[in-house]
């Protein structure tokens, strides 16, 4: 027999410097922890984490949602996951072709970079790049 003060779905907000980005009921989310993916379904064990770059990914019924992250922090509760990121779009909004150059633009800088400081910056910025074309990958424009 199912808990009945258990949740069942999730309040997802997504906030960047931009403003709010998403908030909206879900039945799980995939987020790009700094040390790697993790899932949240309702009733999670409060938690907070370090987010990475990658694709926040949210599930609402067969519905599947996906928005490129760069960085942040995310706050677990067991009805809520509030996601604090330095920058992130909604898949369908993504600019692909510019995502793209940016991508090529980067990898060209990591090979022309002497020092580890502007490495470390190109890398961060294709890693960036390839969060958005991930994210943009799954629209139905892609």
């Amino acid at each position: 027999m199912a808990d009945s003060h258990l949740p069942t779905k999730l309040t997802l907000e997504v906030v960047t410097p931009d403003g709010l980005l998403m908030r909206d009921e879900v039945d799980s989310v995939q987020a790009p922890g700094s040390e790697g993916s993790f899932g949240v379904l309702p009733g999670h064990i409060p938690m907070l984490a370090t987010l990475g770059a990658g694709e926040i990914i949210y599930r609402q019924g067969s519905e599947v949602g996906h928005i490129a992250c760069m960085f942040g922090f995310c706050e677990v509760l067991p009805d809520r996951v509030h996601i604090l990121a330095e920058g992130g779009e909604r898949a369908e909004e993504i600019d692909v072709a510019r995502a793209e150059k940016a991508k090529a633009r980067a990898a060209e800088r990591m090979k022309m970079v002497k020092d580890e400081e502007g490495f470390k910056e190109a890398q961060a910025d294709y890693v960036k790049a390839i969060a958005r074309l991930s994210a943009a990958s799954h629209t139905k424009g892609a």
